[in-house]
This record gives C-alpha cells, structure tokens and sequence, in this order.
C-alpha cells in the first residue's frame, strides 16, 4: 500500500490564555494546507509553568470540528482512564458529525499522574493502564458500530505508545494510525516489531498508517534540521509527520515549510 506523506500538527492547549489564540491557529493550520490537526488530552501543562494556562481537549475538538472545513482533528492522544469506553465512542461520534467526518480518534493508557491525581482517577499501574486500554478498545469499537445515527465513516482509530509487548499487540489488533513516539534512531526497531505482532494476527502493517513526531515536544526546532529528519523518517516508512506547537504565539512557520515540502514530495 503506497501512501501519501501527510502534515500534523500537534497545537498543545497550554499557555495560551485567551481561547482565540488557539482558534486562531487551527484557522492557520487549515490555511496552510496542514493535513491534521492534534490537540492533546492532558489536564494541567505538561512543560512550562505546571500551574499555567490550560483548556480541555474534547470541548475544544468539537468546537474546531465546527470551525473547519478540510482538515482533519483528533487527540494525539485520548487518555483511555478519563472516559467510560461508551461514552467517548459516542463523543468521537458527535464531534465526526459536526466536522462531517473529519475525526481520528486517537487513544493511549494515559501516564500524567497529576492528571489523575487532581481529577480523582485511580492511576495504578503501567500495566494495569495499559490493560484498561485492552478492553476498551473493542467495547469502543462495539458501541460505534450500536449508534444512532452511526460514525459517518469508519472512524480511524489512532494508538499512541511504543510499548513492544503489549502496546504494539494493540495497534496490530485495533489501529488504523501508529503514533510511534519514537525519533529515527528508536523507530526502525518498533516498527519491526509491530510487523511481528502484525503477523501473529494475521494483518498487513502497510495498512497502518506509521506516523512519528518532529522536533520533540517542546520545540519545532530549526527548519533545515526538521526538514532533513523527515527526509530521514520518511524514508523508514513514516508517513504522518507531527510538529508540536505551543501558546501563546503558536508559530506556524516550520509547518508551512514541511507542507511546502510534503508537496515537493
């Protein structure tokens, strides 16, 4: 299966005090040609000020799925812990219809024990987190297929982590995206050994999209070097390419670069 190489960017809903700066710049994204637009599901910033400004993430989706048009959403990615697996099927549901089918659920075991903490979750382990996730996953994917009026589509199921014995079982069982959160010296090996777990049920790992970040999380970093690790990511197999983006200012220069690049490519 030949892919095309898609632009995410990852808008991280801290720092920003006003609203407007954020709707601003998925307003910008789109304009720019960028193929997805992330936010994340956190509570609380994840660098920076730990007490500075923050929003939530599944309001804010619905109320881009509003604003746009073209571009796709979703969370880079879900924390499985915070939702009953009923409950945010039907949410991704809402937030697909109101953007017309534009929605990739993106889900994880979730890992930022402030959020769990301050929010009232049980955080318990890696391991039972991750086994949370094991069983949610075909309820979300039974209560899709139960609703009325259904997903109208079937809905991309994106699973964040690297984890080789259990993580990458489920992105072979269940995901249409992998978000490796690997750089170029760590992802050939996850790569790999999803196509072991691909095999071991039976699937073709071409007909996930692979999908990695650029630049780390809290910085886009200088365009020449974003530019030669895509060409490098790329050339493993990465398709879905993802920049994080942070308030206030939300700069937006070095995706308009990849996105002049992506349609060089």
């Amino acid at each position: 299966m030949t892919r095309p190489i898609r632009i995410g960017v990852q808008l991280q809903p801290q720092h920003a005090p006003q609203y407007r700066a954020i709707r601003d710049a998925v307003r910008r994204c789109e304009d720019l040609g960028v193929d997805i637009a992330f936010n994340w599901d956190h509570f609380f910033p994840l660098y920076g000020d730990p007490d500075g400004p923050h929003f939530e993430c599944w309001t804010m989706l619905a109320a881009w799925a509003e604003q746009t048009s073209r571009i796709e959403i979703g969370a880079l990615v879900s924390c499985n812990s915070y939702r009953n697996p009923e409950l945010l099927a039907d949410m991704a549901r809402t937030v697909d219809h109101i953007g017309g089918g534009r929605l990739i659920l993106g889900i994880g075991s979730g890992w930022k024990d402030r959020d769990y903490h301050e929010y009232g979750y049980d955080f318990g382990t890696a391991g039972s987190r991750l086994d949370d996730l094991a069983a949610a996953l075909p309820r979300i994917k039974t209560r899709l297929g139960q609703l009325n009026p259904p997903p109208t589509r079937a809905l991309p199921i994106l699973i964040g982590g690297g984890g080789e014995r259990k993580t990458l079982r489920m992105v072979a069982e269940h995901a249409d995206m992998w978000h490796s959160f690997a750089d170029s010296d760590v992802y050939p090996r996850k790569a790999a050994i999803l196509a072991e777990h691909c095999a071991a049920v039976g699937r073709d790992p071409a007909s996930i999209e692979h999908s990695a970040a650029l630049g780390g999380d809290q910085t886009q970093g200088n365009v020449t070097d974003l530019l030669a690790e895509a060409e490098l990511l790329t050339g493993l197999g990465v398709r879905l390419l993802t920049l994080g983006c942070n308030g206030p200012d939300y700069d937006l220069t070095a995706a308009e670069a990849l996105c002049r690049w992506r349609d060089q490519n």
